[in-house]
């Protein structure tokens, strides 16, 4: 595989997925879509594997989204659209293996599909995490929802809303709950491995059971959400043309509370 890597520890049944593209900041291309979703369907069959982490490769960015270079053919009805990063996810690919997230650096925009399925986040100090949809001009529907189901709604809102103007530090996504721990610089992997190594020494089933009921707490307002979403996009976001504009002129000032 050339955008992911996939590392099994058959000694704590606990298997790292990294996502590595670090020159392009971790950003998905369709690419990584197919190889995640190949890495997603492998494990559900390798019983040896008992738990995940899923990171990415570098110091500067866990995802940056959809890469803005990837080419995604959509259909011409305006009744379907394509979106190909609601496949990237365990979820969607049907593993019930509990999933750990370990974030350094960036993470933002559809970084948030993999965030949505992970059962938590581990991260370290030097991770942010922002949504630059409204910036350039378009919806943030899928990710609105994920986030909002991990968050409280005044923190997702303002997260989705400010755009690029504002980053939400480690520290601050601690204190809402989307991270449910911030180790030392550069630990957030050990951390997110050392979790998933408890949680692989316990009895699979069980386990699995957990990870299913607690989806399924949330599954039924995640897809009505989900089912409003293409519509949404469809109307609010600005034509291709425009989005560019914007994104070629952006200002590069944030601020990270």
């Amino acid at each position: 595989m050339n955008t992911v890597r996939l590392a099994v520890d058959e000694d704590t049944g606990v298997a790292v997925v990294t996502l590595d593209r670090p020159e392009r900041l971790n950003a998905v291309d369709l690419e990584m879509v197919r190889e995640l979703g190949e890495v997603w369907r492998r494990l559900r069959f390798d019983d040896l594997v008992r738990a995940v982490v899923l990171t990415g490769s570098g110091e500067r960015a866990f995802c940056t989204g959809i890469d803005r270079d990837a080419v995604v053919p959509q259909p011409s009805s305006p009744y379907m659209q394509d979106d190909p990063l609601l496949g990237a996810g365990p979820k969607a690919n049907g593993l019930w293996k509990p999933v750990v997230a370990a974030v350094r650096g960036m993470a933002c925009g559809g970084a948030f599909y993999l965030l949505g399925e992970s059962e938590f986040v581990v991260a370290d100090p030097t991770a942010v995490f922002f949504d630059p949809h409204t910036t350039y001009g378009m919806v943030s529907a899928y990710e609105s929802v994920l986030m909002a189901q991990r968050m409280p709604y005044g923190e997702a809102a303002r997260m989705m809303l400010m755009g690029t103007a504002e980053r939400i530090s480690a520290r601050r996504a601690h204190e809402v709950g989307l991270v449910s721990e911030v180790t030392e610089e550069g630990g957030a992997l050990a951390g997110a491995v050392r979790c998933a190594a408890v949680i692989a020494g316990y009895p699979p089933e069980g386990v699995q059971g957990t990870v299913r009921a607690l989806w399924a707490a949330k599954e039924a307002a995640r897809a009505q959400a989900f089912a409003q979403a293409p519509h949404l996009i469809a109307l609010g976001n600005l034509p291709a043309g425009r989005q560019a504009e914007l994104f070629a002129g952006r200002r590069r000032e944030f601020r990270v509370r």
